[in-house]
C-alpha cells in the first residue's frame, strides 16, 4: 500500500529543540532523545467514513512531532497502518450494498488526498491489516506455542495474564478496563475465556465474511490489536519512541496491543512515550462514526474552504483537548490565516528570529501549537502596526510557519 506525496520542508535557520511530551503510561511529561533516527508508530484509520475532523486532529498532533523531530536534524521513520479488514468495515459495506474491499480502497484514497491536501508528513512505511496478515499469522502460533493465547472454538485469545507489565499503558483497574472492552470491540461476556479480558488474536473464518490462510491457525482473519503490533515489530522494533493514536485508544487498543509485544519478545516496554491526541465534538458530543456527527475534511475542501484554514483550526487547540467544532472554530482560522498572509506578503518587516525560537520553544514543551500561533500573531500584529526595516523577515516567517506548522503561506 502506498501512502501520500510530501511536501517539501523549508530549511530555517539554527535548530529546534528535543520534544518533551506527555507520556500517557506514567502520567507525566517525558524528554524525548531518540537518536539519529527517531521512530514513530501511529495508528491510521478503519477506511469507511475518512475523514472527519477527529481524524485530521489526530494526525495533525503526529505530523508536529515530526516536524520537531525533523527541525533538530534527525531523520524520522513514521509507520502508519490501515485497518482495511475489521467488523465495523463489513458491516458499514453490508448496510451500504458494497463490497468490502472496494469501500476500504476507495476511503483509504480519499484519506490520502486529505493528508496531501493539508499537507501532513507521509509514513515512510504505509501498511494495510490485510498485506501484513503473512507477518500475523506467525506471531499468533509463537504466542499460542508459548501459553500465551489459547483456542475457543477455533478462535484464538491472548491471555492478559501472560504480560506481568499489563495494564501499565492505560493505568486503568479491572471494572474500568471490562466497561471499555465491551464498548470498543472487546467481548468480555464470552463464555469459556481465561480472563473476560482476553482479546481475539485471530477469528475463524465465519460464513459469509472474508478469510485468509492462518497455516496452524485455520482460515480466518486478525484480531485488531496483533494487525498494529505485527506492523510496528516488523519495521521499527521495540523501544521505539512514540506510540501515537487518539485517546480512546488508550485502551484496549494500545494496552493490548504491548502487551502482545512484550509477551512475544520478552522486552519492555513496547514504546518509550505513549502519546495520545484529544477527541473532538460537534453538537456536544464526540464526532464517531457510530453517531454520524461528522464533518469531513474533503466536504469542507469541496465548499472551498482552504487546507491551510482548516490546518490553523486544528493547531488553535493543544493536542492534549477535547474540544467541539464550530462555524466560529473555522471563520477564526479563516481570519487569522488572511492576517498571517497579509503580514509576509510586505517586502520587509519586524525580525523574525526571536519568533523562530519562541515557535521552537512552544512545540517542543509538549506540541503547544496554541503559543506558537500566539506567537506569530503578535508578529503579524506588529507588522500591521508600523511594519518594519528586516527585508528577510516576511520570507523567514513564512518558511518556519511552513516547516514548523504545515501551513504554507
Amino acid at each position: 500500500m502506498h501512502a501520500w506525496p510530501a511536501s517539501e520542508i523549508p530549511a530555517l535557520p539554527g535548530q529546534g529543540r528535543d520534544l518533551r511530551i506527555h507520556d500517557t503510561a506514567t502520567g507525566a511529561l517525558v524528554t524525548l532523545d531518540p537518536g539519529p533516527v527517531a521512530r514513530i508508530y501511529v495508528c491510521g484509520i478503519t477506511p469507511y467514513d475518512a475523514t472527519h475532523m477527529g481524524h485530521a486532529a489526530t494526525y495533525n498532533a503526529f505530523d508536529l512531532v515530526q516536524r520537531v523531530w525533523l527541525d533538530t536534524q534527525r531523520q524520522v521513520h513514521y509507520v502508519q497502518n490501515v485497518t482495511d479488514i475489521d467488523d465495523p468495515l463489513l458491516e458499514r459495506a453490508q448496510r451500504d450494498g458494497l463490497d468490502w474491499s472496494a469501500l476500504a480502497e476507495k476511503e483509504t484514497a480519499l484519506f490520502r488526498e486529505d493528508m496531501t491536501a493539508l499537507r501532513m508528513l507521509p509514513p515512510r512505511h504505509y501498511i494495510g491489516a490485510v498485506e501484513a496478515i503473512p507477518g500475523i499469522v506467525p506471531l499468533v502460533e509463537r504466542l499460542r506455542d508459548a501459553g500465551a493465547a489459547y483456542e475457543l472454538e477455533g478462535d484464538v485469545y491472548f491471555s492478559v495474564e501472560s504480560d506481568p507489565n499489563f495494564g501499565k499503558v492505560s493505568g486503568l483497574d479491572a471494572t474500568a478496563m471490562r466497561l471499555l472492552s465491551a464498548e470498543r470491540g472487546g467481548d468480555p461476556d464470552r463464555p469459556g475465556k481465561k480472563n473476560p479480558l482476553d482479546p481475539m488474536l485471530w477469528m475463524a473464518a465465519r460464513e459469509g465474511e472474508p478469510s485468509w490462510d492462518g497455516a496452524s491457525l485455520g482460515r480466518g482473519r486478525p484480531g485488531w490489536h496483533i494487525e498494529c503490533v505485527a506492523i510496528a515489530l516488523d519495521h521499527l522494533g521495540m523501544g521505539f519512541d512514540v506510540q501515537g493514536g487518539g485517546s480512546d485508544l488508550v485502551f484496549p487498543h494500545h494496552e493490548m496491543g504491548a502487551s502482545h509485544a512484550q509477551a512475544l519478545t520478552g522486552e519492555f516496554p513496547m514504546a518509550k512515550a505513549y502519546v495520545h491526541a484529544g477527541m473532538v465534538a460537534l453538537d456536544g458530543e464526540k464526532m464517531s462514526k457510530s453517531k454520524g456527527n461528522l464533518v469531513f475534511v474533503s466536504k469542507l475542501r469541496h465548499d472551498g474552504v482552504d487546507p491551510a484554514a482548516i490546518r490553523l483550526a486544528l493547531l488553535a487547540h493543544h493536542y492534549r483537548a477535547d474540544w467541539e467544532w464550530t462555524d466560529q472554530v473555522l471563520q477564526d482560522a479563516v481570519d487569522r490565516l488572511g492576517r498571517w498572509r497579509a503580514a509576509v506578503s510586505r517586502p520587509d518587516g519586524p525580525p523574525a528570529e526571536a519568533l523562530v525560537e519562541e515557535m521552537r520553544q512552544a512545540l517542543a514543551a509538549d506540541l503547544d501549537s496554541p503559543a506558537a500561533l500566539a506567537a506569530i500573531d503578535r508578529w503579524a500584529a506588529l507588522q500591521d502596526e508600523r511594519g518594519g526595516t528586516d527585508e528577510g523577515a516576511p520570507g523567514v516567517v513564512s518558511r518556519a510557519v511552513d516547516a514548523l506548522l504545515g501551513v504554507a503561506l
